[in-house]
């Protein structure tokens, strides 16, 4: 079997390992492989080859993996829209059942309902918006 063939199955083998893995670490590995493959597939000596697998996957593995688990693991960014409502104190303006009711939520009245069905809030109550579904903010009262 041809090395840049052997090459190209450890490539891909790394790849799938990678996607159950994701670590970056057998990715960083697979595009070393492939690398090499390519230099193999031109017809590179035999040791040249894992010279050129060593230095891939040693300037990867230092320099682009650190970039690649940064990016990752970065923070969740600023919540927009309905997303940024979820969390915030309501006052409800007029009774909140299961069938219905009207909260204002940062100066905008919403169609309201209990986040427990069971649940009946009177006006003039403050509850915490739990979920916002479709046009309807689900709340529950503080306590």
């Amino acid at each position: 079997m041809d090395p840049w063939l052997i090459w190209l199955i450890a490539a891909g083998a790394l790849a799938v390992a990678e996607i159950f893995t994701l670590t970056a670490a057998l990715g960083m590995l697979g595009v070393a492989a492939l690398v090499t493959s390519g230099f193999a597939a031109f017809g590179g000596p035999l040791l040249p080859q894992f010279l050129v697998f060593t230095v891939v996957a040693t300037v990867s593995l230092l320099f682009v993996r650190p970039i690649a688990v940064r990016h990752l693991r970065r923070p969740q960014g600023e919540r927009f829209g309905v997303e940024a409502l979820v969390g915030r104190a309501a006052y409800v303006v007029s009774e909140v059942s299961g069938l219905g009711g009207r909260v204002r939520i940062d100066g905008e009245e919403w169609t309201a309902r209990p986040y427990d069905e069971t649940l009946v809030i009177p006006p003039g109550t403050t509850v915490d918006v739990i979920e916002i579904s479709g046009a309807t903010a689900l709340v529950y009262p503080r306590e």
